[in-house]
């Protein structure tokens, strides 16, 4: 396991390179503002950079494109949770790039990482114990499963400084009604918990004490699946979401063949 997790840092960080991360004794790898680690089959994301509000830093986001990348590649994991230390859970991300390339590779990047997350063979649990923000909302909603705190507010208020926040807007409206997708972008206003439930952005609610405990269950139920099963499901699922409904019917043909099939061969 140390070994794995040795390559992973340098298909992380590259080879040569000085980065600010650390190697534990367990394997694990820590970034400045976040640690990654396995657990089994579970691939663990934790933001830690509470003095600045959990902000995700360029370096932090480039780790996870990476080790997502390698994930896609080729899959060791079968549980991706994404949690925070301290009180919030992301208030948003770093904002870097003071020329039109530089700002132009950046929102790139944050693009590029809600892709393969969203398009990851991992199912994604994101354990919202705190205030999630601009980017930190974004990156939740992406998971396959939102778990959040009955305490957090939630929300996109990046026009109260006269930003229209474009990279949510390129998605939010497949997770929830315009209706209710304009006026959160538009006058930015926090919403609670409940209320994100209410209109499809988060998979469940519960008590600060008993998230940890909601998101371990969940983790076990998805591990109890057939792995291979459980890919192919994310996969069709996702696939159906962009096509038409003709396209899906021919696809769905031939994934119920090949999924029978497989079912067929482990009774054997």
């Amino acid at each position: 396991m140390a070994l794995l997790l040795t390559c992973v840092a340098f298909l992380v960080y590259g080879g040569g390179m000085s980065p600010k991360k650390t190697v534990d004794a367990s394997g694990d790898v820590a970034v400045v503002g976040m640690v990654i680690e396995r657990a089994g089959d579970v691939l663990n994301f934790t933001l830690d950079n509470t003095e600045h509000g959990n902000e995700v830093t360029g370096e932090m986001l480039d780790a996870m494109l990476e080790v997502l990348r390698a994930e896609a590649a080729r899959p060791s994991a079968r549980v991706l949770r994404i949690r925070a230390r301290g009180k919030v859970f992301c208030t948003g991300r770093e904002r870097a790039g003071r020329d039109v390339e530089a700002i132009r590779r950046e929102a790139a990047r944050v693009m590029e990482l809600k892709r393969v997350l969203r398009g990851s063979p991992l199912i994604s649990v994101a354990e919202v114990q705190g205030d999630a923000f601009g980017f930190g909302f974004g990156l939740a909603i992406v998971c396959d499963f939102i778990l959040v705190a009955e305490n957090a507010a939630l929300g996109f208020p990046e026009m109260r400084s006269g930003l229209p926040p474009a990279v949510i807007m390129a998605y939010l409206g497949e997770y929830t009604l315009p209706r209710f997708a304009f006026p959160m972008v538009l006058l930015g206003n926090p919403i609670a918990p409940g209320r994100a439930l209410q209109i499809g952005l988060v998979s469940q609610v519960v008590t600060a004490k008993r998230l940890a405990g909601e998101g371990d269950a969940l983790v076990k139920r998805i591990l109890d699946l057939d792995p291979g099963a459980a890919r192919r499901c994310k996969e069709f699922f996702q696939t159906a979401q962009q096509n038409s409904f003709d396209q899906n019917c021919r696809l769905a043909v031939e994934a119920f063949t090949v999924g029978s099939l497989t079912a067929l061969s482990r009774k054997k």
